[in-house]
């Protein structure tokens, strides 16, 4: 419940970590003060090691602080942390489910830890049950669940008692929008009727439009602070939209404007269109020369555009990222991936049902779906991790039901979570997996020495990879999975978890690839990533559901052709209608099922 006083306060607070092979401390917190109010919903923002997670950390008393002070609910936190433990809950991004147990188990553990009580905890269940719609599950072993169902299901095991803070560490990475949309319904009901303290951190800055104070941070400082208004604020009269000409993805006009940074400050596909952020001090006629004489409307500035300008500041003020060039595109329209009527069935259940596309070379293709749709069974299909039940698969002219083994020397893969060796080093890494794709000698050094330049990793060298921030985790392994340039490059939800410029930076290189040639299939619950797909796939209950361009997708989502529709928006219509429309036909597939006779009228056998 709210206090008196502030929820959290800290003054002058360092935190310093040393990097196996990285001669100087990474400061995680560089002179960080700050003063979170109670009873309200508080936001972290801030690119990859920004120091995000170690505030949370420090807050929940499982570190100490270097230098500073930090008291939580009124508690010295550095003197008293079980003070502070038993009054809050933390959840933090890897949170701790026991697979094998069941919902009603987990929770049951979680209770026995908190030392909540009998009469206590059932009262606490049937709230908790109700507020997540996992009531109807509580038999279901946890491992059984989607993404989403998990992450609630973790949010429900960390409130199994009432504290009187809560800190989220990033509680939607890897969750889909419509259960995104779910937990943040939670969260705020949490603080509407319970008064509850809510601090998070997050790699959405439209969750952080929510909050009434967001404070952002960069290289372990805190360089800007307030209400969202305030953030958006550095952006004001500075946004526009334009249409690109007939012919040009939005991709491509984003990655011109991107390319001229004296001029523009941000641009993102957004509804086939480009938002843009110019620089005040623009020179007079050169975004109308970028345009190329495409009209630009002004728009209210959001979040993320105010967060965008800060940032983008920041990293003037040090040195800007080397950016790809760009290629010619390609202009060939030959088929590289060919799916007829493919099925997935794991014993009963059918994960993949009957799904037919194909993917030219050059395109960026993404599979799109809520968490347990049969996207990423699909996606591991596709790149020869796991053989289909049934149907016809061929990846680069090879058929994947007979020769997955030599597909996969022409392909690279990207895995969601990270997968190299964190015990290695990055240079390690490298060698390693480029032995592993048959690279040797001076070839395979010169190919090292191009994607440590391509993915800004030189000086990483000696580091060990898995201590590196979640940023540079991701571009070692880009790195890694295209050290043997592939023709078709497989992306399992690369930006989850990473902020607005690590994905804007992320994206002008797979633009770079796309137009050199390579083909891109990726997976993504960023929705406005979608817009940088030429085409997308949308998938639910196993089932296709929409594919199609971008624009094409909207339209059948219900909008008009111009509408600026979101991706967002537009994905969770053709998700609900599709489950609606199944929930109908339950009833009616019940009364036809095998062995019932069809019924006439008055119950008559027809």
């Amino acid at each position: 419940m709210a206090g008196a006083g502030p929820a959290l306060a800290g003054r002058g607070l360092h935190k310093r970590f040393r990097i196996k092979g990285v001669a100087a401390p990474v400061r995680a917190l560089d002179d960080v003060s700050l003063e979170v109010p109670a009873g309200s919903l508080t936001a972290l923002v801030g690119p990859d090691g920004a120091g995000k997670t170690t505030l949370l950390r420090l807050a929940a008393g499982l570190m100490r602080a270097d230098e500073g002070a930090l008291q939580v609910l009124g508690i010295d936190v550095a003197q008293d942390p079980q003070a502070v433990q038993d009054r809050i809950s933390y959840m933090p991004q890897r949170f701790g489910l026991y697979e094998d147990l069941s919902v009603q188990e987990n929770l049951d553990l979680y209770a026995d830890l908190h030392g909540v009580g009998r009469a206590a905890r059932q009262e606490r269940y049937a709230r908790l049950m109700a507020m997540t719609d996992l009531g109807r599950f509580t038999a279901r072993p946890a491992g059984k669940l989607s993404g989403g169902m998990k992450q609630k299901l973790g949010l429900a095991c960390t409130l199994v008692r009432s504290p009187a803070l809560l800190l989220l560490d990033e509680p939607t990475v890897g969750v889909d929008p419509l259960s995104r949309r779910e937990l943040w319904e939670i969260v705020q009901q949490l603080v509407d009727e319970e008064h509850l303290s809510v601090i998070v951190s997050t790699a959405y800055l439209d969750e952080a439009e929510r909050c009434a104070q967001v404070f952002v941070l960069h290289g372990g400082r805190l360089i800007a602070q307030g209400p969202p208004g305030e953030i958006r604020d550095n952006a004001r009269d500075l946004c526009f939209v334009t249409t690109p000409p007939a012919g040009t993805a939005p991709r491509t006009l984003q990655a011109r404007l991107l390319d001229a940074p004296a001029v523009i400050i941000d641009a993102v596909p957004q509804g086939g269109e480009v938002r843009f952020i110019r620089r005040p001090d623009a020179p007079a006629g050169a975004v109308d020369a970028l345009l190329a004489g495409a009209p630009a409307q002004p728009v209210a500035a959001r979040l993320e555009d105010g967060f965008m300008v800060l940032l983008r500041a920041q990293q003037a003020a040090a040195a800007a990222q080397p950016q790809p060039a760009m290629q010619p595109a390609a202009a060939a329209q030959e088929v590289v991936i060919e799916v007829k009527e493919l099925v997935r069935k794991f014993g009963d259940f059918t994960a993949v049902a009957s799904t037919s596309f194909d993917v030219r070379r050059g395109e960026i293709f993404g599979l799109l779906g809520p968490n347990g749709a049969g996207k990423t069974t699909t996606f591991r299909m596709l790149c020869g991790l796991l053989p289909a039940s049934s149907g016809f698969l061929q990846v680069a002219g090879v058929n994947l039901r007979t020769a997955r083994a030599q597909a996969r020397a022409r392909i690279g893969y990207v895995s969601q979570k990270f997968a190299l060796y964190g015990n290695l080093t990055v240079a390690e890494n490298l060698q390693f997996f480029g032995g592993a794709y048959g690279l040797r000698g001076d070839r395979l050094d010169d190919r090292i020495r191009t994607v440590l330049r391509q993915f800004d990793l030189v000086g990483q060298e000696s580091a060990t990879s898995g201590q590196l921030p979640g940023g540079f985790k991701q571009r070692l392994a880009m790195a890694t999975g295209l050290l043997h340039e592939p023709e078709i490059l497989f992306l399992d939800e690369p930006t989850s978890g990473t902020d607005p410029l690590a994905r804007r930076e992320f994206w002008r290189r797979i633009t770079a690839l796309a137009a050199g040639g390579v083909t891109v299939i990726i997976t993504t619950h960023f929705m406005e990533e979608a817009e940088y797909c030429d085409r997308i796939v949308i998938q639910d209950a196993g089932k296709l559901l929409a594919i199609g361009t971008p624009r094409e997708v909207r339209v059948q989502a219900g909008s008009a052709a111009d509408s600026r529709l979101s991706m967002e928006d537009a994905f969770i219509d053709i998700v609900t209608q599709a489950r609606e429309a199944g929930r109908r036909a339950a009833p009616a597939a019940r009364d036809r099922a095998p062995g019932a006779p069809l019924q006439g009228p008055q119950g008559a056998s027809a």
